[in-house]
């Protein structure tokens, strides 16, 4: 329901109303939205959701919640990350391409830990991932993240792959966890699809459904690691459209792809890597029409001629 009215909002700040409809134990909460002094529209929608669409509204001009200061990482002798110097905001849309082998999927599995940094600092909602007294499991539970291949447990169905997590991890109950999934079914276009097998959807419904796995933890960040590369090319439109649609909500997003019109559509930055370092650091339109190093020049000449 959308209800559109006049109000003098004076000097209202966004912290306010999240303070105001901080409301946990309702199904449905009223979500405001100042598109300018004088004009005010109100949504009602479930809970889970508001936040994402506050963000949405501030869309990049939010605050730090991911930061590299100094970050370098090495498998043995071999230094694959270099001097990693990069802030995140939220509700940003981060888009990291390169070549292969450049260090693109490190830099986002390092995130969420699934690769430990050697040195440097990395702070992540405010809390130091490589300090040895971090709960990375209370950490992860706000990081959603989807990988290339979809880790689908093949003798559940598409229902109980999304539920596993919030009902062991959360200790959410079986009730609530299923009626979450269906919304997020829903969001990702296969709700008809609950009761089925992975083996039993094509490649595109299997990362749909991981995507809703990874949305069914309510996370604030979702990192996305060359979601589509494993797509045959008639399923890639389907994934790209859910995480565009992510994207316009205001959801946190790293995403490492080589999908170029993705990253000019809908990336608010785009990081350019080579040889474990970022050597580019800007906007879309910047890097898709005048990169500035060399590398990027030749990297955009291979990609975008074939």
């Amino acid at each position: 329901m959308l209800i559109s009215g006049s109000m003098n909002t004076g000097k209202t700040r966004k912290k306010k109303y999240l303070k105001r409809i901080e409301m946990k134990e309702q199904r449905e909460i009223p979500l405001l939205f100042f598109m300018d002094k004088m004009k005010m529209k109100v949504i009602f929608l479930p809970i889970f959701e508001y936040k994402k669409n506050v963000h949405a509204l501030f869309r990049g001009g939010g605050s730090m919640v991911i930061e590299f200061r100094n970050v370098n990482k090495y498998y043995g002798n071999f230094q694959v990350l270099k001097n990693i110097n990069v802030q995140v905001k939220k509700g940003e849309v981060v888009v990291v391409v390169g070549p292969s082998g450049s260090g693109k999927s490190t830099l986002l599995r390092c995130i969420n830990q699934l690769e430990a940094i050697t040195d440097g600092e990395l702070i992540v909602q405010n809390t130091d991932v490589h300090n040895k007294k971090t709960d990375m499991n209370e950490l992860r539970r706000n990081i959603g993240m989807v990988f290339q291949h979809f880790y689908l447990y093949p003798h559940k169905t598409v229902l109980q792959n999304i539920t596993l997590a919030p009902i062991k991890v959360n200790k959410t109950s079986k009730e609530e966890a299923e009626k979450t999934a269906m919304v997020y079914l829903e969001k990702v276009g296969i709700s008809e699809k609950a009761g089925v097998y992975p083996h039993q959807l094509s490649g595109g419904q299997q990362q749909r459904v991981a995507i809703a796995r990874g949305l069914a933890m309510q996370p604030e960040i979702m990192l996305f690691d060359e979601p589509t590369s494993a797509l045959d090319p008639e399923m890639i439109g389907e994934v790209l459209d859910v995480m565009k649609a992510l994207a316009k909500e205001g959801m946190t997003m790293v995403v490492v792809t080589h999908e170029m019109g993705f990253a000019r559509e809908v990336a608010d930055r785009i990081l350019f890597m080579d040889d474990g370092q970022i050597i580019e650091d800007t906007t879309p339109s910047q890097f898709f029409a005048n990169p500035e190093q060399e590398r990027a020049r030749l990297f955009l000449s291979r990609v975008l001629n074939h």
